[in-house]
């Protein structure tokens, strides 16, 4: 039996289009879903298989039903087979309902007058699909221009950046609530107890050997006075912690080794040190940082004053 579509077309194109849609609806990460879930493969393999067989199938009733035709079916059917799409009636049918032209017998009836070199004109009906579309486009001015022109709604330009202002708030509420992704940007100062805590225990693994159990500092620098190498507060030495110290010298960068969540909840102990006064302190090194983001006022109390100054 004549068929549109061969089978070694028809086949593949079932078995990727489902495949494809099984990728798109089963959510497998950055993994295809048949590597990631066996089932999927397993499933795969019998639906390719069935496939085949249902083909084998209908070739085998077509060829039983071939040979139960009369000598007559046969002919006609070998007829049908040949015949080009053109030619079927169902084409034809649809061509007139598209085109609404004369058949070539009856031009007579719709030839205008004209005549322009011995060529002459046919009064033909627009076609269908044609009226049709340019009416379409009549209707989408109008409603074009009543919600752009007179209601005054957002075009693509305003889209585009009303989309991308309401992406960088839900960016910055996600990095809020998703430790993993939090940098010095995003990083806040823990003071509880209990996070700090956390920061002791990570210090006491990873960071006494260079700054003591005190803070006080051996190889690396004091951490209990006020003055820092590449900045205080809870922003910079965070970053210090992740990134490290100095290119050539000073501490390893730990991003490698700790989460971003670990570094705040160390950074943050770090933090909590300041004025512990440690027995024989390492001498001070950088020089004092002052928090910028503080009011005048608090940054005024907090600077040290020098009391061998004269007084004037």
């Amino acid at each position: 039996m004549k068929k549109l579509i061969p089978v070694y077309v028809r086949v593949p194109v079932i078995f990727f289009s489902v495949m494809l849609a099984m990728e798109y609806f089963i959510d497998s990460g950055d993994r295809p879903a048949f590597v990631k879930f066996p089932m999927v493969s397993v499933f795969l393999f019998v639906f390719l298989f069935l496939l085949i067989a249902i083909e084998i199938t209908i070739s085998a009733v077509d060829n039983v039903t071939y040979h139960l035709l009369s000598d007559e079916q046969k002919k006609m059917l070998a007829e049908s087979t040949n015949m080009s799409i053109k030619d079927t009636a169902w084409f034809k049918t649809m061509m007139k309902l598209l085109t609404r032209s004369e058949p070539m017998e009856s031009e007579g009836s719709v030839m205008l007058d004209h005549d322009y070199d011995g060529i002459k004109e046919l009064d033909n009906t627009l076609p269908p699909w044609w009226v049709y579309l340019f009416y379409t486009t009549i209707i989408f001015a109008a409603v074009y221009l009543v919600r752009f022109e007179i209601m005054g709604a957002d075009n693509q330009e305003m889209e585009l950046k009303r989309e991308m202002a309401q992406a960088k708030i839900d960016v910055a509420e996600y990095m809020k609530n998703a430790p993993d992704l939090m940098d010095e940007k995003t990083v806040t100062l823990l003071t509880d107890p209990a996070d700090l805590a956390i920061g002791k225990s990570i210090f006491t693994a990873n960071c006494v050997a260079c700054h003591r159990a005190d803070g006080g500092g051996q190889i690396g620098p004091n951490l209990t006075d006020e003055n820092w190498i590449l900045g205080g507060g809870i922003k910079n030495v965070f970053h210090t912690i992740t990134n490290g110290g100095r290119d050539g010298k000073g501490m390893i960068s730990w991003k490698a080794t700790l989460k971003p969540k670990d570094i705040q909840h160390v950074a943050s102990y770090v933090l909590s040190l300041q004025g512990s006064n440690p027995k024989d302190p390492k001498a001070p090194d950088g020089e004092i940082w002052v928090d910028d983001t503080k009011p005048a006022a608090a940054v005024a109390a907090t600077t040290p004053v020098d009391s061998t100054q004269v007084k004037k």
